[in-house]
Formats: structure tokens, C-alpha cells, sequence
């Protein structure tokens, strides 16, 4: 696994298991961001813009595609490389597959002849396609930009997430089967429930009662904490806790506040509350967190 911090913004580069590369951009700046990344013609490439748009550069700068937020790209092409070059727009996030064209006949030969690309007639030929991602794709894509699990299964989910992710691009059902979740069929219901999260993200000192949250997105309670859960993994208060202690341990990391301030941004309103909130999440109290980080 390998992260890099980018002003703003990080870009996470992890190998799922040999011939699939998970890609992770995250540009949160007020700035464009750009990614170069060589990937040769032996791999096919999965793009999902979830939020702001990034544009794909082709052939030193002479052609580029737009690719909107909830829009995917699918690149394939055996006669030249088609190295990584994009530029993310600010506020932009994306999640990329990288899939050796082995690796993805072993996981497809039985639905070969179902799958264009695979077929005779573009075995000598390139394969580009834009579509707009299905609200089943976007709970596994906003379960991978947004998990919390414990390292020790990290790896297992992350594998499971990405198969069910690539499985679900290739789904070759008929238009008029429900998805697994009928509440999420609605891509407006979706837009909502990521409503709800970015708001009680951003207000996380001092965040609104569920019922609040639910009248300012327009749901109803019950749908909210279903929606949540199916999209989250998770309920809004775990989630919204979870948050605030990996921001309050990031700010103590970076040695400029102390544990009262950071207490304080974060929402508690005495150190001892906090202090024994961080201590359920990370099993130490903050100040035996910092010293254990020092040795």
C-alpha cells in the first residue's frame, strides 16, 4: 500500500492481489491536481469520478475526456499503452481499478462471449466506454473511499469490496431487474443519504439530531438510517464518531493543539468526555497515544 499526501488531498495506491491495482485520489484543495501513472496495452482500466470531475488526458495533451462525478470510464485497447494522465478539478474523488487483461479472462472466461471486449471482434481493436454508475456501484464505491475496518480484516474486505465492485460493471441483467436494494434504485434517495453524511461531517462539533438531519435532506427518519446503513456500512452517529476520532488523532499527530483543543473541535465540551471517547476507539488515553507514537 502506498499513500501519498497531496496538498489538500491524498492519493492511496493499493495492490488488491496480482493483476488488480485499486487507485484512490481524493482532491479536497481549491486547486487542479494532476496524476501521471505508466500503465502499458497488457491492462484494462476501470474509472469512478464520485464526486467534483477529472479530465483523462490521451496522446502528450492532444485529446482529453471529461469525466463528470457519478460517471465511470472503462479503457482498453491491445494495440498501444494507455498511460494514466488526469487531472482532478477541486473537490474531486475517484476510485480506479487497474486489471491485467489475464488476471480478468480468468475471472470472466465462462461470460466471455457476454462481455464486448472479450469477444473476436475487438481482440485487435480498443474498447472506450462512458456510462453513468448505478446506485449499486455507488454503495460499494462509497464504502471503499469511506471504510472503517479493523486493519486485521482490512485486507479481506478490501478484496471482497473490489470483486463485488468489478461484478457488479459486468452485470448483464435485464434493465428491468430491481437492484439489491430497491430504497437505492432511486438515484435521488442516494444523492441524499451523501447529503446527510457531507452535512454531519462538516458540523461535526456540533451536528444536528437525527430528526434534524432527516427534515434538512428530505427523508423520512426511518429511510435515513436505513439509507445510511445500506450506503455507510454503518449508523450516522458510529460513522460521525469514528470521523471525529480519526480527525482528533491526525490532530494530535501533528503536534499543534493539545488534547483540550483538540477535544473542542472536535465536539466534546470537557477533555474527560473526550478523553474516554478516544480511549473506546483506540484502547489508550491520548497522551499514552502520543507518547507510544514518539518512542
Amino acid at each position: 500500500m502506498d499513500k501519498k499526501n497531496i496538498a489538500q488531498g491524498s492519493f492511496l495506491e493499493t495492490y488488491v492481489e496480482p493483476g488488480i491495482l485499486m487507485l484512490k485520489f481524493q482532491n479536497d484543495s481549491s486547486r487542479k491536481q494532476h496524476y501521471n501513472r505508466k500503465i502499458d496495452r497488457t491492462y484494462l482500466q476501470l474509472h469512478f469520478c464520485t464526486k467534483g470531475g477529472v479530465k483523462f488526458i490521451f496522446n502528450q495533451g492532444n485529446y482529453a475526456l471529461d469525466v463528470p462525478a457519478e460517471q465511470s470510464l472503462l479503457l482498453f485497447n491491445t494495440q498501444i499503452d494507455l498511460p494514466l494522465h488526469c487531472e482532478l478539478q477541486p473537490g474531486s474523488w475517484m476510485i480506479s481499478l487497474v486489471m491485467s487483461i489475464k488476471k480478468f479472462h480468468s475471472l470472466f472466461s465462462r461470460q466471455a462471449e457476454q462481455i464486448p471486449f472479450l469477444s473476436e471482434e475487438f481482440r485487435e481493436k480498443k474498447y472506450y466506454t462512458q456510462e453513468a454508475i448505478t446506485p449499486a456501484i455507488a454503495v460499494v464505491l462509497s464504502q471503499l473511499m469511506n471504510q472503517n475496518i479493523h486493519p486485521n480484516i482490512s485486507d479481506l474486505y478490501l478484496k471482497g469490496k473490489v470483486y463485488e465492485l468489478i461484478a457488479l460493471c459486468f452485470n448483464r441483467v435485464d434493465p428491468g431487474v430491481e437492484e439489491q436494494c430497491p430504497f437505492l434504485v432511486d438515484e435521488e434517495n442516494v444523492k441524499r443519504i451523501r447529503k446527510a453524511k457531507d452535512i454531519i461531517l462538516e458540523r461535526m462539533a456540533e451536528p444536528p439530531t437525527l430528526q434534524e438531519l432527516s427534515e434538512e435532506i428530505g427523508l423520512s427518519l426511518k429511510k435515513l438510517k436505513e439509507g445510511f446503513k445500506q450506503i455507510y456500512g454503518d449508523s450516522v452517529y458510529s460513522f460521525l464518531f469514528d470521523h471525529k476520532m480519526e480527525t482528533a488523532r491526525k490532530m494530535l499527530e501533528s503536534n499543534q493543539y493539545n488534547v483540550n483543543e483538540v477535544g473542542l473541535r472536535v465536539g466534546y465540551s470537557t477533555s474527560s468526555h473526550f478523553i474516554a471517547a478516544f480511549k473506546k476507539k483506540y484502547g489508550t488515553t491520548p497522551k499514552k497515544y502520543l507518547m507510544a507514537q514518539s518512542q
